[in-house]
């Protein structure tokens, strides 16, 4: 093997998608390592459900992904996150990526992981955390809306940013169009802020993800 074959490979980051339901945050993330903008950057390396009858997962096995199956019900949170992060370790993860996991990680995880796990939620943050998002937002009268890329923390939706996309909310919209038109936003958002991440042309600066001078 040449020594660009070798510089070429070593670049290439696995990536540990944890999700609940459909995942179609994960499918946009695949297609774009597939034929868009992570392509010879990322990879797949494990699809874990919490969620023995996710959509996501039947979709993982379909594209022919390494998946595993955890179901977290019944079960104590901390002892649940040892399994999975034993399992992303198992299968040489660097970035965790959740995609619709509708579990609170455990601080044991997060630290296992330290500025290593990505979420996304439907809302400018920090307005509006938690559930339905898109609804609150609505609700409360927002003229723009969107999505955020953050890293996670022990909070709550809390963690540094990495980007957002934003939308104007139309006077025809209620409270489904515009959770189905943020969802658009996010699908574009996740690989691009993946692919800043695993750049490694940004870095911290206090709480702003930020490109570095160097780079």
């Amino acid at each position: 093997m040449s020594a660009s074959a070798s510089m070429s490979r070593a670049a290439v980051h696995k990536l540990g998608i944890l999700l609940s339901g459909r995942g179609s945050n994960f499918l946009a993330i695949a297609r774009s390592i597939e034929i868009g903008s992570l392509h010879g950057l990322a990879e797949i390396a494990v699809v874990i459900a919490n969620v023995e009858d996710a959509p996501g997962l039947a979709a993982a096995r379909s594209l022919g992904l390494p998946t595993e199956l955890l179901v977290s019900k019944g079960r104590r949170r901390v002892d649940h996150d040892a399994d999975v992060a034993a399992r992303l370790r198992h299968h040489g993860v660097d970035f965790v990526i959740l995609a619709g996991y509708m579990r609170l990680l455990s601080p044991e995880f997060i630290a296992a992981f330290p500025n290593k796990i990505l979420n996304i939620h439907p809302s400018l943050l920090p307005a509006f955390p938690g559930l339905d998002a898109q609804t609150q937002a609505f609700d409360y009268g927002c003229k723009v809306a969107g999505c955020t890329v953050h890293f996670v923390d022990e909070h709550l939706d809390h963690g540094v940013i990495i980007l957002q996309r934003v939308i104007h909310v139309h006077e025809t919209d209620d409270a489904h169009t515009l959770a189905e038109r943020i969802l658009i936003e996010e699908h574009q958002a996740y690989p691009e802020a993946i692919l800043r991440v695993v750049s490694g042309k940004y870095g911290f600066a206090g709480r702003r993800y930020v490109l570095n001078p160097e780079a």
